[in-house]
């Protein structure tokens, strides 16, 4: 069970610097910078407001990038990636423009809240509803985000941010246009391919 976030919440924060660089996978219909307006599932820390404030995830590694995303519902002892589950992704890199302020969800900064890894960024998407509460505390005392260490990949960090706080009306970030990964080109579905065979997931070449 994951309890409610601390009233008033007073969280440790982190402030991520500008010139940062962070990897995210994303739908390669989208610019790099765009964040979910709040489309699809409920996600960990996302959706929240009325209106919805839009969100982006992401990742101070490619491979925590992709363990969040491609590899978010493989079990640990192996599986399939579909073709259609990553042909249509692309895995971006992109720089922060400007210091962010960030709520510490991770180390020391669990326990000043009272709170675990356990329930609070390693539960299930059945504790959704519940941790989403948590990012509207952050927002709500004006941060631009959240940071925690990655479940699929937890020595990297994974981070949120708000997009009312970081996109379009108040940019934080620019594309890196040095670095990118189009999965459903042939070098980079090598690529993948490569990196999933030691964590034992079989990445199929082709629809079924």
């Amino acid at each position: 069970m994951v309890t409610g976030p601390p009233s008033p919440f007073d969280p440790d924060i982190a402030i991520l610097p500008a010139a940062e660089l962070l990897y995210r996978v994303m739908t390669a219909t989208r610019t790099a910078t765009e964040f979910n307006p709040g489309v699809g599932g409920a996600t960990r820390f996302a959706f929240f407001g009325k209106p919805v404030v839009p969100v982006m995830y992401a990742a101070d590694s490619e491979m925590a990038a992709i363990a969040e995303t491609l590899l978010h519902d493989i079990p640990v002892d192996g599986g399939i990636l579909p073709y259609d589950k990553y042909s249509n992704k692309a895995l971006v890199r992109v720089e922060t423009t400007r210091d962010l302020r960030v709520a510490v969800l991770h180390g020391l900064g669990l326990r000043r809240l009272k709170a675990t890894a356990t329930e609070l960024t390693a539960g299930p998407a059945s504790s959704y509803p519940d941790t989403v509460k948590w990012a509207q505390a952050a927002h709500a005392i004006g941060l631009d985000g959240m940071v925690w260490m990655s479940r699929m990949c937890n020595d990297a960090k994974a981070y949120v941010f708000f997009g009312d706080r970081c996109g379009a009306s108040a940019p934080a970030f620019v594309q890196d246009p040095s670095h990118a990964r189009i999965f459903a080109s042939p070098a980079d579905q090598i690529w993948l391919i490569d990196r999933c065979a030691p964590l034992h997931v079989d990445v199929l070449l082709e629809p079924r």
